[in-house]
């Protein structure tokens, strides 16, 4: 296990963003699940309760005026921890016209071009290409930027990881990948699956660093991603991080995970990323309960005005699918 950064070496301001962001993404995806179920959204929808740590430890280490984000189906918390409006978010998820992708994408396709969040890739693996061709991009125009890739261990034997990592290798791109490892890619562990369980080791194979985090942990994900930016940036050098991580909800909101225990589940909600950050920093004197209150109630009510703001929102128009459509 990845040893844990001190929490006092910290400012107290960037500390509390951590937990205002972690709080907002928990919240917003309970409600999400709680309306899937009175179906007031449609189609697919993956969850991101128990993963809050990695899109905001690693998203807090970049600077979004230069640096790109793109991830896979499982983005509501990634497009949250970038800073995109919630109420576009859910209305995207209900499938209305002021949804961030104007109800055309729903819950695996979120998107915000002035946040240089390039999505949500509904296809599994698929956005690790994209995500070297803008590392490609920034290289070949000479810009300062920095491409974090995320994907679940469930793609990293995709042929288009190891395509996309050798090429990144080779013309030394800008790119940090980043495995969010929740022990199972849809209901199949990874270990069963997986030659080389250490995942992080595969950057070996195409000579670049590599190294595991403690995925429930906000700040070790901070650390090992600041580590690897600060690389690409000054080097052009891509890394591979393996955040070791848990999800607490099924793979999607069909799945009922009974491919694991309720033991192991008790076990895992006892490393729950908020209440790690919590409590380290009550111990540091950095926080009180009642400061945890107002962020906690807080993040509840600015989801609550995201759902009245869906649910207020207005159907797109038929004609509008005729619309974007270039092939």
């Amino acid at each position: 296990m990845a040893q844990t950064p001190d929490v006092k070496k910290y400012d107290k301001k960037f500390l509390i963003g951590l937990l205002e962001q972690m709080a907002l993404i928990r919240r917003f995806e309970e409600k999400a699940a709680q309306q899937y179920g009175l179906r007031k959204i449609g189609g697919f929808c993956h969850i991101y309760i128990g993963q809050e740590a990695v899109a905001t430890g690693a998203v807090s280490a970049v600077d979004l005026a230069k640096d790109y984000v793109l991830t896979a189906y499982r983005d509501h918390g990634h497009a949250l921890a970038v800073g995109m409006d919630p109420k576009s978010v859910m209305a995207e998820l209900y499938g209305k016209k002021t949804g961030c992708s104007r109800a055309k994408g729903g819950s695996m396709h979120m998107f915000d071009a002035s946040k240089n969040f390039l999505g949500g890739n509904g296809i599994v693996g698929a956005h690790i290409p994209v995500s070297t061709g803008v590392g490609l991009k920034i290289k070949y125009r000479e810009e300062d930027g920095v491409v974090l890739c995320f994907f679940g261990d469930g793609a990293i034997h995709q042929g288009s990881f190891h395509e996309s990592l050798n090429m990144a290798g080779v013309w030394k791109l800008p790119v940090v990948y980043i495995c969010e490892n929740n022990q199972y890619g849809m209901g199949t562990d990874y270990r069963r699956v997986s030659a080389e369980p250490d995942l992080w080791k595969l950057a070996g194979s195409y000579k670049m660093p590599g190294t595991f985090a403690d995925g429930m942990n906000a700040l070790d994900v901070h650390e090992k991603v600041k580590t690897a930016v600060e690389r690409a940036r000054s080097d052009s050098q891509p890394s591979l991080i393996e955040a070791r991580t848990y999800r607490y909800m099924g793979h999607s909101m069909s799945d009922p995970a009974k491919y694991r225990t309720k033991e192991e589940l008790m076990e895992q909600k006892e490393q729950d990323p908020i209440i790690i950050l919590q409590k380290q920093m009550n111990e540091a004197d950095m926080l009180t309960d009642d400061e945890y209150k107002e962020i906690d109630d807080k993040a509840k009510e600015t989801v609550k005005e995201a759902i009245d703001f869906a649910e207020n929102s207005e159907e797109p128009e038929i004609d509008s699918l005729y619309e974007d459509v270039l092939a």
